[in-house]
């Protein structure tokens, strides 16, 4: 019997980004990047572990390819390596690191397998991060010269572009909490990087458009469904709050909105001001074609007297190693909120699956509790397209296990298992279980 059944062309893929999966950091040009400088820094990633190797897709990209096949998949989403392109950032063009994604892109159409490609998925030019990063408004800038750049690479090659895989994270984690790279903590940073990342999206977008390109662009940012922890005003006040400070403060200003005033204020207060110059917010909203959705799990919202204005209430349901809830319905959840919240824009899951810690091979192969959870993410989700929500495909995090940022290796999200001795894959039960709702569209 069917549970769940998604419409005719629903677009089926993965996804992967550069640094966790391609290796070769120091090979055919590449420079380096804030997660090279990172890696380095003691106590900064578990097990001091580095993506120098990763799974070495630089090398055996065509192996994942024929995998892909193999499994059905209809689309793949990866990162390009900013530094392979640009070494430094601006200047010179490296033409080697093009050829390494020219044939990426011809495998793939070759194997029948629509690529989308994320300009930028963290791994920033350190070399840019050493004139301020984020932080510093050319770097958005260059950010425009580098995305014209592949646009015309790849130019009728590539129908999908995502411009920035979720800002919140590189603001809130990489530069407020400092838990990721380049580990900075400051509210007048976090303030300047939120701002010139959306600018950055939004002279991309720009670019696109004035290319003519073909296709479509949009941005996706890391979502999580938020619940009030109950119908008291109060408490559906802090709910609302935790939305301006997540979901608002990244897709207000993409949609011609603004920034969320409760936001402005908190940082005014710290002196910290959004650095916004005359034109910006009109850059920010250029139009979209879609919206990438990346979800994993909820949270539940209290109301609280500290300076934000809210809390997360303890966790009910069981915890997955990432620390999240087991909490499948949150991405129908997330989707029917935002779908409401900005006039039902189509959207692209562009991430959604589950983490396990590192273990026994046989167990890990074994991985029921991933595939029950990717049932109930994918129910939900049916369920929000059933209700009209503009939904045209989804993308399973991820194809293999990889390095998982600050986890080093300690997590695995992958449908294939990888050997990191050996760097051998093997599909887990959840890709078979994957390659069975692609070919019915469902399960």
């Amino acid at each position: 019997m069917t549970e769940a059944q998604f419409p005719d062309g629903f677009l089926w893929g993965a996804a992967t980004a550069s640094y966790q999966i391609e290796g070769a950091v120091q090979e055919d040009g590449r420079g380096q990047s804030i997660w090279d400088t990172f890696c380095r820094q003691p106590g900064k990633v578990q097990d001091g572990a580095t993506g120098d190797v990763a799974c070495d897709h630089y090398h055996r990209w065509r192996d994942d390819i024929a995998l892909m096949r193999e499994l059905g998949l209809q689309a793949y989403r990866f990162s390009v390596a900013w530094p392979r392109i640009y070494p430094f950032g601006s200047g010179p063009l490296n033409e080697k690191g093009l050829e390494f994604y020219d044939r990426l892109v011809d495998g793939l159409l070759d194997a029948g397998i629509d690529p989308m490609i994320t300009l930028y998925h963290w791994d920033l030019p350190q070399a840019l991060q050493d004139q301020g990063g984020w932080a510093n408004r050319e770097t958005a800038e260059h950010f425009e010269v580098y995305a014209r750049t592949l646009f015309e690479r790849f130019r009728g090659r590539v129908k999908k572009w995502v411009t920035l895989n979720e800002p919140l994270i590189v603001a809130q984690f990489g530069h407020l909490a400092g838990v990721l790279a380049p580990g900075i903590r400051s509210h007048a940073t976090t303030a300047r990087v939120a701002h010139h990342l959306l600018l950055a999206h939004g002279l991309a977008v720009q670019a696109f458009r004035d290319m003519e390109m073909e296709g479509e662009i949009g941005i996706t940012n890391a979502n999580t469904a938020y619940e009030p922890y109950d119908d008291t005003p109060d408490n559906l006040a802090a709910c609302e709050l935790a939305r301006d400070f997540d979901s608002r403060l990244y897709h207000d200003p993409i949609f011609g909105r603004g920034y969320p005033a409760s936001v402005l204020k908190f940082y005014a207060e710290r002196g910290a001001p959004f650095p916004i110059e005359p034109g910006d917010m009109l850059t920010i909203a250029t139009p979209i074609d879609f919206l990438g959705v990346n979800n994993y799990s909820r949270r539940v919202v209290m109301a609280d007297n500290r300076p934000i204005g809210f809390r997360f209430a303890p966790p009910t349901l069981p915890i997955q190693p990432m620390g999240y809830e087991e909490a499948p319905h949150s991405l129908g959840d997330f989707v029917r909120w935002v779908s409401r919240e900005y006039g039902n824009p189509p959207i692209y899951v562009t991430e959604n699956g589950s983490g396990d810690e590192d273990g026994p091979e046989a167990d890990l192969l074994h991985d029921q509790k991933r595939i029950s959870l990717l049932k109930g993410f994918l129910t939900g989700l049916a369920g929000a397209i059933n209700e009209g929500c503009d939904v045209r495909g989804y993308y399973v995090w991820s194809l293999m296990d990889n390095f998982e940022w600050a986890y080093g290796y300690s997590k695995r999200f992958g449908i294939v298992y990888t050997d990191y001795e050996t760097l051998e894959r093997k599909p887990k039960a959840s890709a078979r279980f994957y390659a069975d709702v692609i070919r019915n569209n469902g399960f």
